[in-house]
């Protein structure tokens, strides 16, 4: 069967959905331990940043030698809005609800996407992919009425955090897709750009608001948050490189990256039984999501396989 989107977009889209399928379960058990979605969206920023300069140094001989001001802007805008404010809502939202409950909400990102991908940069929208992200709704609609996510109990408002992570995070993605196409930067030079631009923006913010206790918490917590930055490196530049590539539009790899919640429902039933529960109504929504990302890339080829 053949897909709406090169075997290459497909696995490099793929690489960040297993990653940040299993980052959430390991950052919930931080934030149990005494860590806190700010001090989890600091270190994991400072560390992929670290990496991104040090990969650069070694395999860029000169760095951001033909970018513009206006590729800069677009990167850093992303990084501030798609990073910076979305990693704060994103752990606060695993905080609240659980890292599977979490997970799943924030696939609810293709919809923003989509719709800005088509109003803005004119990316053409399928029959097959209007239907995928309506399925992708549907199955939010099921995980706000489920029983399950953190043990502690949470409230159908709670899901307004990791919602607001979704947009967030869809605005980043439109804007990097955008810069990516204005073709004088690497993806490894725009995703270095995106970091440092929001690790300086949760550094303005701590500086503003004086909250230093980012500075006192456990240390296991801090190595937790450090092993999640360094994993979200590597899945970081490998959708940046789909995003990157001639067919790497944003209907075909945000909603690929958006089945991450199936990976995590399966790290949170081994990892985290102690702490949250993935009850069936959990794995109906999740295996929604999931549907729908299916009909998003492979909707055309299942369409023509049918005779329609």
């Amino acid at each position: 069967m053949a897909l709406s989107a090169p075997l290459e977009v497909v696995a490099l889209a793929m690489v960040p959905a297993v990653l940040w399928g299993f980052t959430p379960v390991i950052e919930k058990r931080a934030l149990s331990d005494g860590g806190t979605p700010l001090q989890a969206a600091l270190t994991v920023v400072l560390v992929d940043s670290t990496i991104y300069l040090a990969a650069i140094a070694l395999l860029e001989p000169h760095p951001f030698e033909s970018i513009t001001l206006e590729t800069l802007g677009v990167f850093a805008f992303a990084g501030a809005v798609g990073t910076a404010l979305g990693r704060i809502a994103i752990f606060a939202g695993n905080q609240r609800v659980g890292a599977s409950i979490s997970s799943a909400v924030l696939s609810a990102r293709p919809l923003f996407a989509t719709a800005l991908a088509v109003g803005f940069i004119g990316e053409p929208l399928s029959l097959p992919t209007a239907v995928g992200i309506g399925v992708l709704v549907v199955g939010l609609g099921v995980l706000a009425v489920a029983k399950g996510g953190d043990l502690d109990g949470w409230q159908p408002r709670d899901l307004l955090v990791p919602l607001a992570a979704a947009a967030a995070f869809a605005v980043g993605n439109v804007t990097r897709r955008y810069g990516l196409e204005i073709g004088d930067a690497t993806p490894l030079e725009a995703v270095a750009v995106n970091e440092i631009t929001a690790l300086l923006a949760l550094a303005a913010f701590l500086a503003a608001t004086g909250r230093r206790d980012v500075l006192q918490k456990p240390p296991r917590t801090y190595l937790v948050f450090a092993a999640s930055g360094t994993i979200t490196a590597v899945a970081l530049l490998s959708m940046f490189t789909a995003l990157d590539a001639p067919d790497g539009r944003i209907a075909v790899v945000d909603p690929l990256v958006a089945t991450a919640p199936l990976f995590t429902v399966v790290f949170s039933t081994v990892m985290l039984r102690d702490l949250e529960r993935v009850s069936k109504g959990v794995l109906a929504g999740v295996l929604l999501v999931v549907l729908g990302a299916a009909l998003v890339t492979s909707g055309p080829a299942l369409l023509g396989a049918a005779g329609l």
